[in-house]
């Protein structure tokens, strides 16, 4: 039987693991930054791959739809986790700053000068509100594109970037700020 190719196949066991170590990395990141523990995030990550193998429609969909459906199934999860709370966990942002840079070579005064600048982003940051933070992690922290971004949160693809462009400018202009 001939598979279209960059096509994933969760009926053997070879391709379910190629599918888990391509997507899992960064899907258990995005999960890690909207759940309070890493074994929420954890099991969430097992749910969505269940969900992909338990769905028999999946081995006939092409890459790009099975990366697009594994992250809207993520964040459903999430939502899920979350439902019935009167709000969402906030997650601090000191706590995904090794994602921001996992750099730990150089000189001490470029070490200083750089988590002093992380600093002020971070801070920066946390002057968003909270639907634009959570662009600017989806498409820097776990390099997802426009139209991917726009496919998980349910908005149409110009809105996003539009939404990015204008984070980013407002962004910038806090950071000039401080």
């Amino acid at each position: 039987m001939h598979q279209p190719q960059g096509q994933f196949i969760v009926d053997k066991p070879a391709a379910t693991a190629t599918l888990y170590r391509h997507y899992a990395p960064a899907l258990l990141t995005y999960l890690r930054l909207h759940t309070p523990s890493r074994e929420d995030a954890e099991d969430l990550l097992v749910d969505t791959f269940l969900a992909a193998l338990e769905n028999t429609n999946f081995s006939q969909l092409s890459e790009v739809e099975q990366r697009h459906w594994l992250w809207r199934v993520a964040h459903n999860k999430v939502a899920d986790c979350y439902r019935g709370k009167a709000r969402w966990t906030k997650v601090p942002l000191d706590q995904i700053a090794e994602t921001i840079s996992d750099e730990e070579e150089g000189a001490p005064e470029e070490l200083a000068l750089r988590d002093e600048e992380y600093r002020r982003l971070r801070e920066s940051i946390k002057h968003l509100p909270v639907l634009q933070q959570q662009v600017l992690r989806l498409r820097f922290v776990n390099g997802m594109r426009c139209t991917e971004i726009a496919t998980l949160m349910g908005k149409r693809d110009g809105t996003v970037r539009m939404l990015l462009s204008r984070t980013l400018n407002l962004l910038r202009s806090l950071y000039e700020k401080q």
